[in-house]
C-alpha cells in the first residue's frame, strides 16, 4: 500500500495530459493580454511628398507627384478622410524629438501666414492636427546606433572598426535581385502618379508590399563578408527603427491613446513587424481601418 500515492499521481498525470490533448490550444493573448485595454496605434507609410531623394532610390523629376496640384489635393482630401476614421489623439512623425520648428510652421499656417509645404508631415500631419484640435506633433525619429558611436567622445576608438564593417556598404548593387527591386521601385513611381492617393496608400501599406519591400535589405550589401553586411544592417536600419519604436513607447501615456504614426514606407516595413508582436498596443493595420 505504500506505493498507492505514486500510482494515484501517475493516473492523475495521465488524466490531465489526456484531457489537455483533447482540448484546442489556447490563444496566447488569453494569458498575455486578457481584458487589458491597450492604446491603439495606426501606421501610415508614405512616399516623401517633397522628394528629398535621400534614399538609395531616387525619383526622377519627371516622375515626381505634384502634391500641391488641384487633382492631388482633391485626392489628398479623400486620403485624409480615410485616415481620420482612426480618430488620433497623438500624431508621431518622421522628425527628431524637438519639433519646435514644425509647431512654429503649424502656427504660421493656422494664422494664414504661410502655405503648407509639400512635405507629408505638413500635408497630412498638420491637417490632421487641425481637424482633431491637437496641440502637439511628436517627433519620434532617431539616428541609428552606428551614428551614435561615430558621434561619441570615443569615436576615434570606434571608427576603424565601423569603417571596416561599412566598407562598400551603400545599397548600390548590380546583382539580379537588386535589379528586380530597381524595376519595382520605378513601377511604384509611375503608380503613385496614376493611382488616386488613397488607392496608392492602400497598395503601399498592404502586407505583401511591406514584406517584400523589407526583403530588399536582405540581399545585395547584406551579403558582404561573412556576417559583415548583417552587422551593418543591424547597427544601422534595425537600430534606427527599434529606437523609433522605443520613442513611440515613450509618448504613450494612457490606454486611451490613439497614436497615428506617419513615416516613410521603408520604416513601416519594420515597424509593422514590431507592433504586430507587441503586447502593449492594439495595432490597427492601414487596410483594416473600419468606418
Amino acid at each position: 500500500m505504500k506505493h498507492l500515492p505514486n500510482i494515484l499521481l501517475c493516473f492523475t498525470t495521465l488524466f490531465c495530459c489526456a484531457n489537455l490533448s483533447a482540448q484546442k490550444p489556447v490563444d496566447p493573448d488569453n494569458f498575455l493580454i486578457g481584458n487589458r485595454k491597450q492604446p491603439s496605434v495606426f501606421l501610415v507609410g508614405s512616399f516623401h511628398f517633397a522628394y528629398y531623394n535621400l534614399d538609395a532610390h531616387k525619383t526622377s523629376k519627371d516622375k515626381q507627384v505634384d502634391i500641391k496640384s488641384k487633382e492631388k489635393q482633391k485626392e489628398l482630401a479623400a486620403l485624409l478622410d480615410y485616415i481620420a476614421r482612426f480618430k488620433p489623439t497623438k500624431i508621431a512623425v518622421e522628425a527628431g524629438r524637438n519639433t519646435g520648428y514644425l509647431m512654429q510652421r503649424y502656427r504660421e499656417y493656422k494664422a494664414g501666414k504661410r502655405e503648407l509645404g509639400a512635405d507629408e508631415r505638413e500635408q497630412i500631419g498638420f491637417r490632421l492636427l487641425d481637424r482633431f484640435n491637437l496641440d502637439t506633433i511628436y517627433g519620434t525619429d532617431d539616428m541609428p546606433f552606428v551614428s551614435s558611436l561615430r558621434n561619441s567622445k570615443d569615436s576615434n576608438l570606434y571608427r576603424p572598426l565601423i569603417d571596416s564593417i561599412y566598407k562598400d556598404w551603400d545599397f548600390q548593387n548590380d546583382d539580379s535581385l537588386s535589379q528586380l527591386y530597381k524595376k519595382f521601385y520605378e513601377y511604384k513611381d509611375v503608380l503613385a502618379a496614376k493611382l488616386p492617393l488613397l488607392d496608392f496608400f492602400k497598395y503601399m501599406n498592404s502586407e505583401k508590399v511591406l514584406n517584400r519591400g523589407f526583403g530588399a535589405y536582405l540581399i545585395g550589401d547584406f551579403k558582404l563578408g561573412n556576417t559583415r553586411g548583417a552587422d551593418a544592417l543591424a547597427m544601422h536600419w534595425y537600430s534606427r527603427n527599434l529606437r523609433i519604436f522605443r520613442h513611440i513607447q515613450q509618448i504613450t501615456t494612457s490606454p486611451d491613446d490613439r497614436i497615428l504614426v506617419l513615416y516613410g514606407s521603408g520604416h513601416i516595413q519594420l515597424l509593422n513587424q514590431l507592433f504586430e508582436c507587441s503586447l502593449e498596443y492594439n495595432y490597427i493595420k492601414f487596410n483594416e481601418l473600419k468606418k
